[in-house]
Parts: structure tokens; sequence; C-alpha cells
């Protein structure tokens, strides 16, 4: 899709590593991930967990694993979900190795807590084994003790000297397949870390405000920490850390990546703020709307503004439009043009069903291209 220059955002480069079937770095979407809360052990409910991570839009799912049952757990939920899971490993290097035999894709450790380098070239060694890659997850609140001695707190410099020895342990052995992470709480501290990281090493890198907070407070400081990041092009799998479900994780590391152009998916509802000229209730009909329509997965542009001020202008750059006008009567528009009137209370069920019908015709125009290459290359063959 092009852009405009100034719409532009040129990726840090980056080495390219596998996890499980996702790519992360190089040229690779960046990647959506979040974290379960059920108790891994709960086989069942974890599962259930990770498929409504799946339906909003997951890339990879980590689960924490700090005991033997959880490790054996993992064995029963690598085989009944469809993304690629990361065992969560602190403390005990032994639950890293189990969850590489367990069919884990990624081995997330914090080597600050996993214990000596002959741990941690165990851990390694089960990595290569066992097909998985490595997450070196370096955190402001566990740094090792020799750093925070150097430094006298946690800053970027102790963060990204952590990050670095530990990418040296890996490399020593001849591992090369591992990201990393330099989270922190504080948005100015994340964020220099990364930055300096990124300038440091060419390794992917996953990154995430950690411990941001609630819906609405972490989301905002997610936003202005990982924003600054992805515009800068430094990410290259991203976890927006909530106090909340980890669906709505998933959603609000979407709609960061839809914001800055770097990944679609779903519907994107443009929408005014509503004020005394709407011609509807603008509130309630987008909260409507993102309802209805949150099992849409096809990139669709939807406008939803309540007069006419803004509303054509709008809807000339969007799929759908919607704007308001008087007497309970609407203007909906295709494609950036007139279409045809709607009533107040028929508009919800009809924009509904105008995005799902074309989300149905996308699919089957992909589909049929998908068709006709693969039968352009049995034909080659």
């Amino acid at each position: 899709m092009a852009y405009r220059p100034y719409q532009q955002i040129l990726r840090r480069a980056s080495r390219q590593i596998r996890v499980g079937k996702v790519l992360v770095g190089g040229d690779a979407p960046i990647s959506v991930q979040t974290m379960t809360n059920t108790p891994t052990e709960d086989a069942k409910a974890t599962i259930e967990q990770i498929r409504r991570c799946e339906l909003a839009g997951v890339d990879i799912v980590r689960v924490s694993v700090p005991t033997e049952d959880s490790t054996a757990a993992l064995h029963e939920i690598v085989r009944e979900v469809n993304v690629p899971v990361v065992a969560d490993v602190h403390f005990h290097y032994k639950r890293a190795i189990e969850a590489a035999e367990a069919g884990a894709a990624c081995l997330r450790i914090n080597p600050g807590n996993i214990g000596s380098k002959d741990r941690v070239k165990e851990v390694v060694k089960a990595a290569r084994d066992h097909d998985c890659a490595i997450r070196i997850g370096v955190n402001a609140g566990s740094l090792e003790k020799h750093l925070l001695e150097k430094y006298g707190e946690p800053n970027p410099e102790a963060l990204v000297e952590s990050a670095l020895w530990h990418a040296a342990h890996l490399l020593d052995e001849g591992f090369d397949r591992f990201k990393i992470s330099v989270k922190a709480s504080d948005v100015f501290l994340a964020v220099a870390a990364y930055q300096q990281l990124a300038e440091a090493c060419d390794h992917p890198l996953h990154i995430g405000i950690t411990e941001a907070g609630g819906r609405r407070a972490g989301t905002v400081k997610s936003a202005i920490g990982l924003g600054a990041l992805l515009w800068a092009g430094i990410g290259d799998t991203v976890r927006v850390s909530l106090s909340a479900e980890p669906e709505e994780e998933v959603s609000v590391g979407w709609e960061l990546l839809k914001s800055l152009h770097l990944r679609h998916r779903g519907v994107k509802v443009i929408s005014c703020p509503s004020c005394a000229r709407q011609g509807f209730d603008v509130i309630r009909t987008v909260e409507k709307l993102e309802e209805r329509l949150a099992h849409i997965d096809q990139p669709i542009s939807l406008s939803i503004i309540g007069c006419v001020v803004n509303g054509p202008g709008e809807a000339l750059m969007t799929d759908i439009g919607l704007t308001g006008g008087g007497a309970g009567t609407h203007m909906v528009y295709g494609a950036g043009k007139q279409s045809h009137t709607i009533k107040t209370d028929e508009m919800v069920e009809h924009i509904v069903e105008l995005v799902t019908a074309k989300a149905e015709a996308m699919k089957a125009a992909k589909a049929a291209e998908q068709a006709a290459e693969a039968a352009t290359q049995t034909a080659a063959e």
C-alpha cells in the first residue's frame, strides 16, 4: 500500500529469526504478542484464553511456567492452539529445559535471575535441540547486582549493558536465534534504552512498556512509549502490558500498528468526537459498530461522522462512510462516493451488512488470487 512521503516509516534493519511459524525481524511484519493470566497448569482454561486472543489477531502468546505441573501442561497447550507459544521462565532453569521439550517455540529468560553461565548454557542447548528461539528479557526491576552497583540505579546504559552481556553469552555458544527486550515501567527509561540498544546491535527487538497500568492509563502510556519507538522504526514484535484481559492487549497492539500504517487488520474506524451538530448519537453508534464488527479481520476503513462539516471529506478517504443529516436521514458513502441514504433506526444494522459484505468479497478475491498463483506455479512445474 502506497503512502505519502510524510507517512513513511523506515524500519531499523535487523536480523530475522523464527518463532514457531512466525518470522520476527528483517522484513517480516511486526508481530503482536500477549501473555495469558490463567494458571498454566489449567490447560483447558489457558487454551480457551489463547483461542480468544487468536480471534483478536494475536501472533505469539507467552505463558508462565513456574512449576513442573505448568511445563507438563504445556504439551497439551502447544498441541491445541494455532499460534507459537513462548514459555516465560524465571529463577529455575530446569523449567526452560522442560518447556523446550514440551514444544515451546521460544523461551523467555531473564538471564539476571536464571542462574550461572553454565545454567544458561544448558538452556541454550535445550533450545537448539528442540528448535526453540530465545528472548533475552531484561527488566529495570531485576537488573544484576553488579550493574546496579556500577550505575547506582536502573538507567538506559545499565539495561543495554545487561542485554548485550547476555547476548554475548548466547553468541559464545554459537546461538543467534534470539530477540531482546529492555523493558521498564517508566516511559522515558524504556524508550531511551531501546533507542540505545537499536544503535548497538542488529538483533530483533521485542518492545514493551512493562507494568503500564490499567486499560485506560496503560493504553495511553503504551501508546506514548511504543508509538515513539515504532514511529522511529524500532521494534519487531510488540506487547502492550495492561492490567486487563490478554485479548484487550492484542486489540490495543493492533490499533497502534494500524495507526502507524505498519499492519492492517480489521475495521479501522474514523469517527468524530460528536457535538451539537450531530445528526445521530455518534458515541453510542461507534460503540455498537466496534462491538458488532470486532470479528472482521479484513482491512477495511469506516468513517462515522455526525454532520456534513467533515463527513463528506472523511468519506472520500474511507471504504465506507456515514455522515449525519437532518430529519433522521443520513448519507452513506462507498469508495468515497455518495451512494444512498439511511434512516437512524436502520443505520447500525445497515453499516454492519455493508462492512460484512465487503469483507467477504475481499476474502473471496484473495482466495481467487492465491488459487491462480498456485495454478501458475503448478503449470510451471
